[in-house]
């Protein structure tokens, strides 16, 4: 692979001033469109100028996008991982991440449930109203161990209230040890709703009260969405190298 010119050298190292780290996977990209790259640049690099979040926390944003279960994109992880234990990021930080981030398959319910409590009203089922002793207490708990409650809860809660504790339970963890403060916690569950891989509109709107009650400012919750906005360039990150391999073995073939 031929060596950058002078013009994507200096285009690189604006990207490791601006964004602090580079990766392999840039090298491509930057030779096969440097516009392209640059622009990329320009676009990536806002929320790190203005600087409302603190780096450690927007690497640890990045990570939470790349381990959804909506992406799953090892290269980014590993990269933001680096990086955030560069800015000072613990394990129990990085592990209450993962924690957080692990409870979006719960979505399937919170999606799905309201749905079918409409189809069985239209089938003429009739369903419980009214919390019983015991869903009451395990309501109590969440708000206690959540610090919110929303709607959506509600109709869970009256179909299963079993598999709803064990929820409660599994979700409550990294909120029990407080490694991550409250409002970080939030930032994090925006970022996994708000993604493009997932954009669950109800999530979204609960976490972004639940952050502005933390003391969220309306700074920090854009800054937010700016750097889950870039997470299309994986588009890139993940084809580039495919069309490199390709055009290597075209060369080899010829």
């Amino acid at each position: 692979m031929k060596s950058l010119s002078e013009r994507q050298k200096e285009i690189k190292e604006r990207f490791i001033s601006e964004r602090g780290y580079w990766a392999e996977f840039w090298d491509d990209l930057l030779r096969l469109n440097e516009d392209f790259f640059e622009a990329y640049l320009k676009f990536s690099a806002v929320p790190w100028k203005k600087g409302a979040i603190e780096p450690k926390v927007k690497e640890l944003i990045y990570v939470a996008i790349d381990a959804s279960t909506t992406h799953l994109y090892e290269p980014g992880i590993q990269a933001h991982m680096q990086n955030a234990l560069r800015y000072g990021a613990t394990p129990e930080e990085i592990m209450e991440v993962f924690e957080l981030t692990s409870v979006l398959g719960i979505h399937t319910c919170t999606s799905g449930i309201p749905i079918l409590v409409d189809e069985l009203k239209n089938n003429g089922v009739e369903l419980k109203q009214e919390l019983s002793e015991r869903q009451q207490k395990l309501k109590d708990q969440f708000k206690e161990a959540r610090g919110y409650w929303s709607e959506l809860w509600d109709q869970f809660l009256l179909l299963d209230d079993e598999f709803f504790e064990a929820y409660l339970e599994f979700s409550s963890v990294p909120w029990k040890k407080g490694t991550l403060d409250p409002k970080i916690k939030e930032f994090i569950y925006i970022a996994i709703d708000v993604a493009t891989t997932h954009l669950y509109d109800s999530g979204t709107r609960i976490h972004i009260k639940n952050a502005l009650k933390y003391g969220a400012t309306k700074e920090e919750i854009m800054e937010v969405f700016q750097l889950v906005s870039v997470l299309g360039i994986h588009t890139c990150t993940v084809g580039v190298p495919i069309l490199v391999e390709e055009l290597k073995n075209l060369r080899v073939n010829n």
